[in-house]
């Protein structure tokens, strides 16, 4: 007689995922640190070529080992692989890494333009595993209540959506000023989260039509394929009657640290994220009838690693290739429209 396992001894014994670091700068150790915290995989390898930043994880994960290259780090019988390494590489390494069995999180941008992110795509159905991509602000309480009320009709008709995200500082590696490693600039860096965020709040709809203007040192990036822009806005026409309108810089004079905001206007109202005091993580959530105004949700500073953490947990679950993956090449496609290419 075979007697049934409870579901809580299941999980009890349940093998947690192997995972493997590539890349361990800031914001990779800070995917480790919430991925860690999260409970449900383990850090089984870290791969960096900076022997210091290597060492430095080690010290949050001890009992990891080291893989000279992407390569060795698929060796250690990995159930995934955290990416956080420069652009141009995020398609290759994702596509190596679903090639050899693995499920992947990887940094924005997927791929620097549609043709790459639709390849890591199509690899990870191939594989039929699970694929994300760290689009951290879907993961603030505020958007997920934002795009709650957007759906659920109680903003009336979303006709307007402005975006921005100013930052006052650049990148400080040299890869970000090279079109053919980053694929981009401020817009690429920054302007994919502002995409993203306007599609999945109001469903994916198709974009008809954008339109855009790229600036570099104040001056229009037109007949420069050297360089990339640290300004730049665009118009997003979407095919349910949205206009988007979004701004992205570096080093922009803007009197504080960053300018973050994501507001929804529609005929019944409207809702908004923003940053507050200049901070990069501190945000707050208002909703808007006329002139007046309610607090949708309080301060919030906590949400940098939940994409990461989120990927962790379906993948101790089980999860294979999840579908909704496949929105990634919407966002690349504006993108390849802002650019005009």
């Amino acid at each position: 007689m075979t007697l049934a396992v409870p579901d809580h001894e299941a999980r009890a014994v349940a093998k947690r995922p192997r995972l493997g670091f590539l890349g361990v700068g800031w914001i990779g150790l800070d995917r480790m640190k919430a991925i860690l915290g999260a409970g449900a995989a383990e850090v089984a390898a870290i791969c960096d070529p900076s022997p210091e930043m290597a060492a430095r994880a080690a010290e949050v994960a001890p009992g990891a080992a080291f893989a000279a290259d992407l390569d060795a780090l698929l060796d250690q019988d990995l159930d995934g692989v955290v990416i956080a390494s420069p652009s141009s590489l995020h398609a290759g390494q994702s596509i190596r890494a679903l090639e050899r069995g693995a499920a992947v999180f990887c940094q924005k941008p997927l791929g620097r333009t549609a043709g790459e992110v639709r390849a890591v795509v199509d690899a990870a159905r191939a594989a039929d595993r699970l694929l994300a991509v760290d689009l951290s602000y879907r993961f603030t309480h505020g958007m997920r209540r934002i795009r709650e009320l957007a759906q659920a009709g109680e903003l009336g008709r979303v006709f307007a959506v402005d975006l921005v995200f100013h930052n006052a500082y650049g990148p400080d590696k040299p890869w970000f000023y090279d079109p053919a490693q980053s694929g981009g600039g401020c817009v690429m860096d920054l302007g994919v989260h502002l995409v993203d965020l306007a599609l999945w709040t109001l469903g994916f709809p198709a974009a008809t039509n954008v339109s855009a203007r790229l600036f570099a040192g104040g001056e229009r990036l037109a007949g420069h394929p050297d360089r990339v822009e640290d300004f730049a806005e665009a118009t997003v026409e979407l095919g349910c009657g949205t206009t988007v309108r979004l701004a992205c810089s570096w080093r922009l004079n803007a009197g504080q640290d960053a300018v973050i905001s994501a507001a929804f206007y529609g005929t019944e109202g409207g809702a908004e994220l923003r940053n507050v005091d200049g901070s990069f993580y501190d945000f707050v959530t208002e909703r808007y009838r006329g002139t007046a105004r309610e607090a949708v949700h309080p301060l919030e500073n906590d949400w940098g690693g939940k994409a990461a953490a989120d990927w962790s947990r379906r993948l101790a679950a089980g999860e294979g290739f999840s579908p909704e993956i496949e929105r990634m090449s919407d966002v690349a496609e504006i993108l390849d429209r802002i650019y005009e290419r």
